[in-house]
């Protein structure tokens, strides 16, 4: 029995800020970030917005395009990490926002949690709940990617960062596509990227040497959370490579392929940090399975054959055909975490559907990856009804309608300076409050649907 994705929806925030005007100020050569990393647009929150809302925007837009009842889905899993609490998950925050227009309760006997692994938490819970209705045929179940990739200002993260959310139908007999049973992992514990919770003495801050009462808080240290992460970026792309490589390889084991498994993918979908880290990276897999390809390059040692082997012709003709299409949006909206798998995904299937370009049954491959760290590798099957499903999203055109901000905006937005929206929201949900006051509600956060 076939299980996959019967469609999806997206949600970005519509504004960006374009990618030479970050370059221009922070004195970085414009081409270094849109010729050498594919970045052309990053997709920022604007005041009101946060992941609740990226994600419940995505899920109510694929509720309406379905025309789905609440009580078809059986559950609700949520890959995020950037979680806006500690307990309450965001899956049952997106359960509550969209049951403001699909009706109260709507989703009571649905199953909701979140899946945090960095960015291949969706796919982790893309899988379980595959898995799920392989043993449930007749249920219906709703994965949602959704994300807010933040770094510190003038750090070499920042001109990679976006936010957006993904919101995928599974069922089976799927009209987009269905995936294969087995899956390639590889896993490894490491500190390549990470948002620790860092403690500071109250001392520190207001000379509190008796352990007062300060902001509800009780102990001499206080935890301190932020939305930007520690990362190494050498070191994580150093990991990156190594568990895609293994993976790929336990992929071959588990599916018992012998042959060079990739020249039988139309298209591979590899998590995107950045637009053209697939293309940077999925090299060495490539060289490993043309090992005599590899020796015939010219170098005096592996690294400068490595090199020449990037710039190949074999090379180059897998990247245009196979990569380059899932890139596309990806260079338009940044990094979204656990959604810029997906987004590549979209991004090729509305690509080859307005190239008309023929996609049924065809084989693809997809190559997750998640920092601390895990790959996982396994094949997807475009089904019949693909294009008809995927031309619903109207990925391109909704990219183009956004609107640009200024540097100044830009930074205002990033430091929380601004109280008031740079856009006035329509037909969408949005952050309303957050309690400040109630001492049972302090920190909850309430939503509403502008129309």
């Amino acid at each position: 029995m076939k299980v996959g994705i019967e469609a999806l929806q997206f949600d970005v925030p519509k504004i960006y800020l374009p990618i030479e005007v970050l370059a221009q100020n922070r004195n970085i050569e414009p081409e270094k970030l849109t010729k050498g990393l594919g970045l052309q647009k990053m997709s920022f929150l604007d005041v009101n917005q946060d992941i609740i809302t990226l994600g419940s925007n995505a899920f109510y837009k694929l509720i309406q395009q379905e025309n789905l009842n609440p009580s078809e889905i059986s559950r609700i899993y949520v890959g995020t990490e950037s979680s806006v609490d500690n307990s309450k998950p965001v899956a049952s925050y997106i359960l509550q926002v969209v049951e403001q227009k699909v009706g109260a309760n709507s989703f009571q006997n649905c199953d909701v949690v979140d899946f945090t692994f960095a960015c291949i938490g969706a796919v982790d819970a893309l899988q379980n709940c595959v898995d799920y209705v392989r043993l449930n045929p007749t249920k219906k179940a709703i994965v949602i990617s959704t994300d807010n990739a933040k770094y510190d200002l003038n750090s070499t993260g920042e001109y990679t960062q976006g936010a957006g959310a993904i919101a995928m139908l599974i069922t089976s007999n799927p009209s987009i596509i269905s995936f294969s049973s087995e899956t390639g992992v590889s896993t490894s514990g490491v500190f390549d990227f990470f948002k620790p919770k860092v403690t500071i003495e109250k001392t520190e801050i207001n000379n509190n040497s008796n352990n007062e009462n300060w902001f509800g808080i009780l102990e001499t240290e206080i935890t301190i959370t932020k939305e930007q992460p520690v990362f190494d970026g050498q070191y994580s792309n150093t990991c990156y490579i190594n568990r895609i490589s293994d993976a790929y390889k336990n992929y071959k084991k588990e599916s018992d392929q012998k042959e060079i498994v990739f020249n039988n993918w139309d298209l591979i979908f590899m998590h995107l940090p950045y637009c053209f880290q697939g293309r940077r990276t999925f090299i060495e897999i490539f060289a490993n399975e043309n090992s005599s390809l590899l020796e015939a390059q010219e170098g005096e040692n592996i690294k400068d054959k490595m090199r020449s082997l990037s710039k190949s012709e074999e090379y180059l003709k897998l990247v245009n055909q196979k990569i380059k299409p899932t890139e596309i949006a990806s260079g338009d909206v940044g990094n979204i975490y656990t959604g810029s798998i997906f987004l590549g995904f979209l991004s090729a299937l509305y690509y080859n559907s307005k190239e008309n370009i023929a996609l049924t049954n065809k084989k693809t491959g997809f190559i997750a990856y998640g920092s601390g760290s895990k790959s996982k590798v396994f094949e997807g099957i475009v089904e019949e009804n693909w294009q008809s499903k995927i031309e619903k999203t109207k990925l391109f055109e909704v990219l183009e309608q956004r609107t640009a901000i200024d540097f100044e905006t830009y930074e205002k937005l990033h430091k929380k300076e601004l109280k008031t929206a740079v856009l006035n929201p329509t037909n969408e949900f949005v952050l309303d409050y957050i309690e400040k006051e109630n001492p049972v509600l302090k920190g909850a956060r309430y939503y509403k649907f502008v129309e």
